[in-house]
């Protein structure tokens, strides 16, 4: 009977079981103690765990193997690790379940060099590893980020022929994907003999987390035909791919395969909606998903602010986060970049301090240097480049990269090219082979006709082999991205586009649009400047989307670089000729623009 309630999760029943079992006056023996132990473990009872152990003492099976792995599990489950490893020192023949037990004990208690130190220990008894354990150390070695051991672990998988287990295979692709090497993971997904929901769900977040949004949804289409219903982790990665891609078609139809009710209650899938939503620009649509929630945890309540902050309705952002506050919600760091960042796009500056300070002095919560970044990048925007400077000087931790990257877009917005020298000196020396530092110095002196320094900046680039990272612009039509590089040429209906681009050209400068060839990075004729950002990315998707949609379709354009100063002119006055809403998301932050203006009122 007691092992009955344990293999049917029934631990309440399994403990009072053994409690009218002792009433009766029988000793348990060997088989009752491991189960009511597993019992007490779940139920992290450990008063009654702690009794049943004086009872194996005095019954003498305080050296079985089985029984001493019930302690040891007990005692580990239950916080008490120097208890749990005495229960396993004591056992004479260890066989792999009490190894895994003590293992598992280890990365319990984060000691995750032990447990793979443990785990190096139980191979030298020449005992083999059950896929249990294996699974366990490979969960430490992704939460360590140690890709050496990881691999040779994975070479000991293969030698013995572990590595194609659905489950082993499965933490391999996880640890891959985690590492940010997606060939890999994908190269043991596709050697594996059986795949389950679990592992498809591991890839396709894998690609959407390592930044293949694409290839996160051929996978999930894959899936759908192998006729397998996804589950809430390959959801969260289709809608990480959409948000991505501004993909909202797909997005929405990924919605359907799930029910309404189950959605509404499970804040992971409706936090991963809202964020879906809000990235292609429907926030009408997201609001409608947050209002439906049967529970909100923070998650979903932290997704909503953003949201709101991102498409620039930032005084409705400040009012979820009041309400957040009445309810007793404690915040998080996430809540406050949600809103920080809400004020950089609208120059809060006043407002911004004041959730910055409110932080530590409120909530008792120690600013990041993410929170310091945006911060940072507030002041940037807003012109205050020497107090941006000084934050950085007085902030408690050293400053990364994105830190002094957003002090530099300040430079580049307000033309300092003096401390911009200052801050691409401390950029270099923290990301020698980022192209982006480089490339936004030569930006600023083009802007200045500096056209010497420029060009110093690209032959340094060229000495060191340091490529810029190509501009992308997507666009979903029929549920399919369209993908486009500056002056593209590889579409199928490329002719068409171009034509389309020559026609609203002539509107464009029969309307007074001049191009601002300043934005241009050589110094080339004007005549070949206006032909250059002519075609960049966001107008060939742009020109598709005018082709190939209704006139009351909204126009979606999703960028992975920050839009040009001359696109974002242009785009104004397209929207005024076509009479269409055009929705531009780049890296900083959501355009609508709508008959000739944009929702970041020109400030971004």
């Amino acid at each position: 009977m007691i092992r009955g309630f344990v293999s049917n999760d029934c631990f309440v029943e399994a403990t009072e079981f053994f409690r009218l079992m002792r009433k009766e006056d029988f000793l348990p023996n060997n088989f009752t103690f491991p189960f009511i132990l597993k019992a007490c473990s779940r139920l992290l009872d450990f008063e009654l765990g702690s009794k049943i152990h004086s009872l194996v003492v005095k019954a003498g099976f305080d050296y079985d193997v089985f029984v001493n792995t019930g302690l040891v599990c007990l005692y580990a489950k239950c916080g008490y690790f120097d208890y749990a490893y005495r229960a396993f020192d004591d056992i004479p023949e260890k066989n792999v379940v009490s190894w895994t037990a003590i293992i598992s004990g280890y990365i319990s208690f984060g000691r995750l060099r032990e447990a793979i130190q443990m785990f190096r220990r139980l191979l030298e008894m020449n005992l083999r590893p059950d896929s249990f354990t294996l699974v366990r150390v490979l969960s430490a070695c992704t939460q360590l980020g140690d890709i050496y051991t990881g691999e040779w672990l994975h070479r000991y998988l293969m030698s013995i022929g572990m590595e194609r287990n659905v489950f082993v295979g499965t933490s391999l692709v996880d640890m891959y994907s985690k590492f940010g090497n997606m060939e890999r993971a994908r190269s043991v997904f596709d050697e594996m003999l059986e795949k389950d929901i679990v592992s498809w769900s591991a890839m396709i977040q894998g690609y959407a987390s390592n930044g293949h949004p694409k290839e996160a949804l051929d996978l999930f289409h894959r899936m759908q035909k192998e006729n397998l219903k996804p589950d809430c982790y390959a959801l969260v990665g289709v809608f990480s791919a959409c948000a991505r891609l501004g993909a909202l078609e797909l997005g929405e139809w990924a919605i359907t395969l799930v029910d309404k009710n189950e959605f509404l209650s499970n804040p992971v899938l409706a936090a991963a909606s809202i964020d879906m939503f809000a990235k292609c620009g429907k926030m009408a649509s997201a609001w409608e998903v947050f209002k439906g929630m049967k529970k909100k945890d923070l998650v979903v309540w932290n997704a909503a602010i953003s949201g709101l902050a991102m498409n620039g309705h930032v005084k409705a952002a400040f009012g979820l986060f009041g309400q957040v506050e009445k309810l007793g919600i404690q915040p998080d760091g996430n809540t406050f970049i949600g809103l920080l960042c809400g004020c950089t796009h609208s120059g809060l500056v006043d407002e911004g301090r004041r959730y910055f300070y409110s932080m530590t002095r409120v909530f008792s919560l120690t600013p990041t240097i993410e929170h310091y970044g945006c911060l940072v990048d507030l002041f940037g925007r807003a012109g205050l480049l020497d107090e941006a400077h000084q934050l950085i000087n007085s902030m408690p931790m050293q400053a990364n990269a994105i830190v002094w990257g957003a002090l530099l877009g300040g430079c580049r917005l307000h033309r300092d090219t003096q401390l911009a020298e200052h801050v691409l000196k401390q950029l270099i020396e923290l990301e020698p082979r980022n192209s982006g530092n480089y490339v936004l110095l030569s930006n600023l002196y083009s802007a200045n006709h500096k056209w010497n320094d420029a060009e110093e900046i690209r032959s340094i680039m060229n000495e060191r082999k340091i490529q810029k990272i190509p501009a992308y612009s997507w666009i979903e039509v029929d549920g399919v991205a369209h993908e486009f590089l500056v002056g593209d040429t590889s579409h199928p209906l490329s002719d068409k586009i171009y034509a389309k681009l020559n026609e609203l050209s002539k509107e464009l400068k029969a309307a007074g649009y001049v191009p601002t060839t300043e934005f241009v990075l050589f110094d080339i004729e004007e005549e070949e400047k206006e032909h250059f950002i002519g075609v960049h990315s966001e107008k060939l998707a742009i020109a598709f989307g005018l082709i190939n949609t209704k006139s009351s379709d909204v126009i979606r354009v999703v960028k992975n670089l920050r839009v040009c100063g001359d696109c974002h002119m242009a785009i104004k006055l397209i929207t005024k000729i076509t009479g269409r809403e055009i929705i531009v998301r780049d890296t900083n932050r959501f355009h609508c623009f709508i008959d000739g203006s944009c929702s970041c009122k020109d400030y971004w």
